[in-house]
This record gives C-alpha cells, sequence and structure tokens, in this order.
C-alpha cells in the first residue's frame, strides 16, 4: 500500500508542472497578452504580488513614457515597431524566476537618441507578470499596480 501512494504522489508531482504551463501551445513570436481567467497569483490590496517578492519594485507610473506606451501595446496586443517584439526571453541570466521555455517573452522599450534598440526592456511572464530592465537583463524591477 506504501509503495502504491508513493507511486500515485510522485505522479501527481509529474503532471503538476504540465498542467501550470502555458507554454507548450506559443510560438516564438506571440506577444503574452493579459487573460481574465489567469491562474497568477493576484496582488493584494496595496501589497506586492507572490511573483514579485523579493523583488525591486516600480509602479507603471513611475517608468519612463516609452516603458509606459510599451506597456500600453502590450495589452492591446500590437502592433509592435521591433521585429523582434514578442519573441521568446530565455532568462539566460537567470535572473527571473525560472521557468519553462516559452514562458516569457520580451519587448522593446524605445531609448531616446539610440542608433538601435537600445538596453530598456519589457519581459512578459505567462501570468501578466511584468518586469523592466534599463541595463539590457543585469538587473530587473517587478513591475506592479
Amino acid at each position: 500500500m506504501r509503495a502504491l501512494t508513493a507511486l500515485l504522489a510522485g505522479a501527481v508531482l509529474l503532471l503538476l508542472p504540465a498542467c501550470s504551463s502555458h507554454s507548450g501551445h506559443k510560438t516564438d513570436k506571440s506577444p503574452s497578452t493579459s487573460h481574465s481567467h489567469s491562474t497568477a497569483p493576484q496582488q493584494p490590496s496595496g501589497g506586492t504580488p507572490s511573483w514579485a517578492k523579493g523583488m525591486k519594485t516600480v509602479t507603471e507610473d513611475k517608468l519612463p513614457p516609452e516603458a509606459r506606451r510599451t506597456l500600453e501595446l502590450i495589452r492591446k496586443g500590437g502592433p509592435f515597431p521591433y521585429d523582434r517584439d514578442g519573441i521568446v526571453f530565455g532568462n539566460y541570466e537567470n535572473r527571473l524566476p525560472k521557468q519553462t521555455r516559452g514562458y516569457y517573452h520580451e519587448y522593446t522599450v524605445p531609448t531616446p537618441g539610440a542608433g538601435n534598440r537600445g538596453a530598456r526592456r519589457i519581459i512578459t511572464g505567462s501570468h501578466d507578470e511584468r518586469y523592466y530592465t534599463d541595463d539590457h537583463y543585469k538587473t530587473f524591477e517587478a513591475v506592479v499596480q
């Protein structure tokens, strides 16, 4: 009986990641948009959401105006000004919580005066997480309400 219980518990642990990940059906260029049926932990009123715990946080109104415009485009689903907007962000620097490939997507935040895409990005998670970096993935701030 103990062996059967252990086997069943192990099977549940193996199936949980497959049930909670949406990355299996996303393409590398699909934008991460808000979903009203998200199962992500919600932010308690006046508090920090659980996905942002332990991170530096910033409210959207404190971001540069270009970042606020990028967040608005993400909410609308585009159109995006850069070909690479919406591609999968690999999190190779491991500065965001570890997730399966395809969980995170990146969007360019234009930098005034830059001759290229610059270093600023918004990274989105499949459960409506939003992160801002202004130093090309060296540091991140969780964008909270």
